[in-house]
């Protein structure tokens, strides 16, 4: 039983102003797994306070001191790897293998490209007689989500500090264990008082606070579109950045030149990692109609072999994080089912054997028809739609007709997916599978339309938390 009672501010755990707190709910148990303090408007101005006074002298810092803190960041992260991967599992349900080699082994690769990345990163550029300097936003609110806690901090967290900004946090009350040791490995790094700061809090209260707060300059936020336009919404006042990350539909269209078996494959398993809670998650497929009946044996096949069951006993997926979501993603199942579409795989209901847990079907669907629920609507569960196309315009139409833009998925012969990517817009488009490993962290991720506004991952995040200021008559041939 994790009790996490109080909130990091000006380098101290500190007392919260209220009395509100949040049981955390182990998802694979569905019992109490730890409690946490609730913030109220209050600490987020203690920690506005402490953020803008560490800001000064943080932003002035020098490009080795920040590179020495990272080294030293990243040598205190080694050292509580373990601890992550365990509070992965018990908050938010990821199996213990996966947490250990993807869920904390993908932030440490991040460290090391922030590192690789400031090290020659221009925060002074010439234009003839001038120069055009970058320089630190200045305090940065961090919303984060809870489908990868410690990524989903880090990938902020990281190129604010690199670029002189201060940060402060406000994990998923959802799954706020890791983020503890994320400040506990901050704290044992040396960052100073100030520059990092945690606030836990549910998103009405904490969330609203930060959007709204004056003397915040930056909101960088990951979660729902819903969600997302409500922090924009907040923030517009104060005209303050607001850089978000949102959800997701992204087709996986498959050509009639792939291997449509080994394709259809490797997205059933690309959709079902993470219990299918990925934002960028291939979660629509669109195949060839001429291809259909090898399609759907494919995925049947793909998705019988996905083993559901206890995190701790290491299947491939795990529970879905919470009451709610088990519920959201059942009402799709079901509207699936009522609207027609032809069920491949999976179902209502738990796996069999399992009684307790938020535990869902691997599910896939197939004929499905652009106009149904499960084809438009954003599940973030393990439940694939499978849509059928005649010819590469009408793969193109039904590819495009989403108001989300995360990521695309096309598979086939080089050349021709090579111009089809040209017709989709999407912010990572991954091409013959180069999404089944692990990316190039050193690449913008981000998304298109109602998918968010802004890049995070290597150098292009650092654009994303710095502002050019124009020495107009200044260059150093002139100084």
């Amino acid at each position: 039983m994790r009790e996490l009672l109080k909130f990091y501010i000006d380098g101290q755990w500190v007392e919260p102003t209220g009395s509100r707190t949040w049981d955390v709910i182990n998802p694979a148990t569905e019992e109490v797994a730890g409690r946490i303090a609730l913030g109220e408007s209050e600490d987020v101005d203690r920690a506005v306070t402490a953020a803008r006074k560490a800001f000064a002298s943080y932003s002035r810092s020098t490009r080795e001191e920040r590179i020495a803190l990272f080294e030293r960041i990243l040598e205190e992260y080694d050292k509580r790897a373990g601890d992550l991967a365990a509070a992965i599992t018990e908050e938010m349900g990821a199996p213990i293998g996966g947490a250990a080699a993807a869920q904390v082994p993908v932030p440490r690769a991040h460290i090391e490209i922030t590192i690789e990345a400031l090290k020659k990163f221009e925060f002074e550029k010439s234009y003839g007689t001038s120069v055009v300097r970058s320089v630190p936003i200045g305090v940065c609110a961090l919303i984060t989500p809870w489908n990868f806690p410690v990524g989903a901090v880090l990938t902020k967290a990281l190129p604010a500090l690199a670029t002189g900004c201060v940060i402060l946090l406000k994990p998923s009350e959802q799954a706020p264990f890791s983020a503890q040791v994320i400040a506990e490995i901050f704290d044992a790094a040396g960052v100073p008082a100030g520059v990092f700061n945690l606030v836990n809090g549910d998103g009405p209260t904490v969330g609203t606070a930060l959007s709204v707060h004056p003397q915040i300059d930056m909101v960088s936020f990951t979660g729902s579109t819903r969600a997302g336009i409500e922090v924009a919404r907040n923030a517009a006042p104060s005209v303050k950045r607001v850089h978000q990350e949102l959800g997701g539909k992204s087709p996986n269209v498959l050509l009639p030149s792939t291997d449509i078996s080994g394709a259809v494959a490797r997205g059933v398993n690309g959709l079902m990692g993470n219990s299918g809670q990925t934002c960028s998650a291939p979660s629509r497929m669109i195949a060839p109609r001429s291809h259909r009946e090898e399609v759907i044996a494919a995925a049947r096949k793909a998705a019988e072999a996905i083993t559901v069951g206890d995190p701790q006993d290491d299947p491939v997926i795990g529970p879905v994080v919470n009451k709610n979501q088990f519920e959201r993603i059942q009402s799709y199942i079901g509207k699936g089912v009522d609207e027609g579409a032809t069920l491949v795989a999976g179902g209502p209901g738990r796996p069999e054997g399992l009684t307790k847990g938020y535990y869902v079907r691997p599910t896939v669907f197939a004929d499905v028809t652009k106009d149904m629920t499960v084809a438009k609507e954003e599940i973030f569960g393990p439940v694939l739609v499978i849509e059928f196309y005649d010819d590469i315009d009408e793969a193109v139409e039904l590819a495009n007709d989403t108001e989300y833009g995360l990521a695309a998925y096309l598979q086939g012969d080089l050349e021709e997916i090579k111009e089809l990517a040209t017709r989709i817009p999407a912010g990572q488009i991954y091409l013959n599978g180069s999404g089944d490993t692990m990316p190039d962290f050193r690449l913008p991720f981000g998304g298109l339309k109602k998918s968010g506004n802004g890049r995070e991952w290597g150098e292009a995040a650092f654009e994303a938390f710095l502002e050019p200021v124009s020495l107009v008559g200044y260059s150093p041939t002139t100084a």
